[in-house]
């Protein structure tokens, strides 16, 4: 059931869907609700909402963790370091980084101070997080309607795949997608999870800046990119079978 977008708290803790718009809301109208968001924790401490940007026709969306320092005081996804590096290796995998959406499982930076520090520390958002916004995840793959979803880290994964999944288990291929629209398509406004042919698993691009050999991990990074690319040239994001990294070119 569409949420009421009244902004009014769930009996629920752990719950964005009273704060969505109407079904048939754009992005613009999303974004708007999103800033407004309570269904978490989350948000008392995070500076703003960050939501999802880039191609609203995108036949491909991102998907991070959730936002860091920089994207949250910016309010802005993938603007700090992460994101030239993903930027970067997009164009080298041959994916135009303008012609893609990229957004986050959660959508408030979740972080911890160090006592006798002021330096906000990145902290792993839980399952229950993960869970409380998907409902907004939802709704951008309703509206934007991608052909291939991309996880970027073992969290945003998890988010899609539950938390059995493994990033260095399962990158490199075209993964069936799981589905994540339990509410159908009631309101007319289109599925969330129609056209969508697969998943593929991949670091986060922030890996790349913590590896000790950056060369190595940002190739891999960048070969897992271009199966993408070759997913959708090949068709298979039309309806084809199953790739991997490597074979099937």
């Amino acid at each position: 059931m569409a949420g009421t977008g009244t902004g009014v708290r769930s009996s629920q803790a752990h719950d964005a869907t009273p704060f969505l718009p109407g079904r048939r809301a754009g992005l613009p109208g999303l974004r708007k609700a999103a800033a407004l968001c309570q269904g978490c924790p989350l948000y008392r401490e995070a500076t703003q909402t960050v939501f999802g940007e880039g191609d609203t026709d995108a036949r491909v969306l991102l998907l991070g963790e959730q936002p860091g320092d920089q994207e949250d005081r910016q309010g802005r996804p993938f603007v700090g370091p992460a994101g030239g590096v993903l930027k970067r290796a997009l164009a080298d995998a041959g994916i135009d980084p303008e012609q893609v959406y990229v957004t986050n499982a959660v959508k408030h930076f979740k972080f911890t101070v160090p006592e006798g520090r002021k330096r906000r520390i990145h902290k792993a958002p839980t399952l229950r997080e993960m869970t409380a916004c998907r409902p907004w995840l939802v709704a951008e793959l309703r509206v934007v309607s991608p052909k291939v979803v991309v996880a970027l880290g073992g969290t945003a994964g998890k988010a899609l795949l539950g938390p059995g999944f493994r990033v260095t288990e399962q990158r490199g291929a075209l993964l069936p997608w799981p589905g994540l629209d339990e509410n159908g398509d009631a309101g007319g406004a289109g599925g969330a999870d129609e056209g969508i042919s697969g998943l593929v698993a991949t670091i986060h691009p922030s890996a790349v800046l913590r590896a000790d050999d950056r060369a190595a991990v940002y190739d891999g990074l960048v070969a897992d990119l271009r199966l993408v690319a070759d997913v959708l040239a090949s068709g298979l994001a039309d309806g084809g079978g199953r790739a991997r990294r490597g074979q099937d070119r």
